[in-house]
């Protein structure tokens, strides 16, 4: 990582006096502490933000779930619908054929 320290020129001219290695050398510990402070308040955000996204996604996992245990529910109806329309259904064809052999036993006398 590259440190980049920008210095008005007045004050660089002040400093010229100075040993310049021995004042960053000096301010180096402030400035690590500064960068850590700046990377923990960083962190902390994006964990308050991935909490939020966490809430979020398990708010719509649960939506899903309560969605497909409703269309199972409507599938086991339909299914039990479809079964009776079924045997209705045979139980109609059945009594049909009856009147037609009926009506033919009769067309034949």
């Amino acid at each position: 990582m590259i440190l980049r320290i920008v210095i008005p020129k007045d004050k660089f001219k002040s400093l010229r006096e100075e040993e310049v290695s021995s004042l960053i050398e000096e301010s180096l510990p402030k400035v690590e502490e500064t960068l850590k402070a700046e990377r923990e308040e960083f962190l902390r955000e994006k964990i308050a933000k991935l909490e939020e996204k966490l809430e979020k996604m398990s708010s719509e996992i649960e939506e899903l779930r309560e969605f497909y245990e409703k269309a199972l529910r409507d599938k086991e109806l339909m299914m039990a619908e479809k079964e009776k329309l079924r045997k209705e259904n045979e139980e109609l064809r059945a009594k049909l054929e009856e009147k037609r052999n009926k009506a033919g036993q009769i067309h034949k006398l």
